[in-house]
């Protein structure tokens, strides 16, 4: 089994070119005319799609609204990250610190208002 989570958006590009920059994910395909991408992200794969579609059943066409949903990405070595990061010139929502479980971690909002959490678990 594998798990890749898809948002439905109008800000597929955006989100795209987010994904590429701050974490270098590659693109794995794009729907002729932009309506969908699927990136990979390390071993995971994180796709976006237009909302409205025609073609897609009526579960897959709402637009995310843009709340309530997070991603953790987890990473080998959380301070280099958050150095990368920063020097991106990417605003932090959380900036790095050590939680009383263990993680140490930081995190930032992508275009869609997704909350992502870049997570060293220690």
């Amino acid at each position: 089994m594998k798990l890749w989570p898809g948002i439905v958006t109008v800000k597929v590009s955006e989100s795209k070119e987010f994904y590429c920059r701050v974490f270098e994910a590659r693109m794995i395909y794009e729907g002729e005319g932009g309506w969908f991408v699927l990136l990979q992200i390390g071993d995971s794969e994180l796709g976006f799609m237009l909302p409205g579609l025609e073609s897609q059943a009526p579960l897959f066409r709402p637009a995310f609204q843009g709340q309530g949903l997070w991603m953790a990405i987890e990473v080998d070595d959380v301070d280099a990250e958050h150095r990368r990061i920063q020097a991106l010139g990417v605003p932090l929502a959380v900036d790095l610190r050590d939680e009383p479980w263990g993680d140490r971690h930081f995190a930032l909002v992508d275009p869609n208002g997704v909350s992502v959490d870049v997570v060293q678990r220690r």
